[in-house]
């Protein structure tokens, strides 16, 4: 296929390393929840704390899902377990060569990335934290993006090459 050869191999590193931040912020989460008192590896400071970042209102929901539906709704899920739905998908719409499943990546990309610039200000300015595993998710997301944006020209030109 005309992809570039990087691609795939980058596209699966990205979603496997953005799974495993997600999924250990879940667990952080959760861990915080059960036990006030627990120190996960992330929390390196008063200032440098992720489970702080995981456990406050922004953690679910980017915050503003609770302004629809109550708190403890079901709709109203760790940003951690939005992760794991978006690196999962990212993962699977990679396999397709379609030039829809490359349209819904670039998609999906922007919306991360518009979520990864709002959690990041949120980070910098309400929580004044630094939050290594979130910082990573938002590198892995630009990441993506460009590697999304990549992929859907190969497809454009794949498509015009083979009227």
């Amino acid at each position: 296929s005309g992809f570039p050869k990087w691609e795939r191999k980058v596209r699966m590193f990205l979603c496997l390393f953005g799974l495993v931040l997600s999924i250990y912020a879940l667990h952080v989460e959760v861990s915080r929840e059960r036990n006030p008192d627990y120190r996960a590896l992330c929390d390196l400071g008063e200032s440098v704390s992720c489970s702080k970042v995981f456990t406050s209102r922004w953690g679910r929901g980017f915050g503003l899902v609770q302004y629809f539906v109550a708190k403890d709704s079901p709709l109203n899920q760790p940003n951690s377990v939005l992760g794991i739905i978006f690196y999962t998908l990212q993962m699977g719409l990679g396999l397709s060569v379609s030039k829809k499943a490359a349209a819904f990546l670039v998609f999906s990309s922007w919306v991360s990335v518009a979520g990864s610039l709002y959690l990041a200000s949120i980070l910098a300015f309400v929580l004044g934290d630094f939050c290594m595993v979130c910082v990573s998710t938002y590198i892995v997301n630009f990441a993506l993006l460009y590697t999304n944006l990549k992929r859907k020209r190969a497809v454009q030109e794949i498509k015009e090459k083979a009227r």
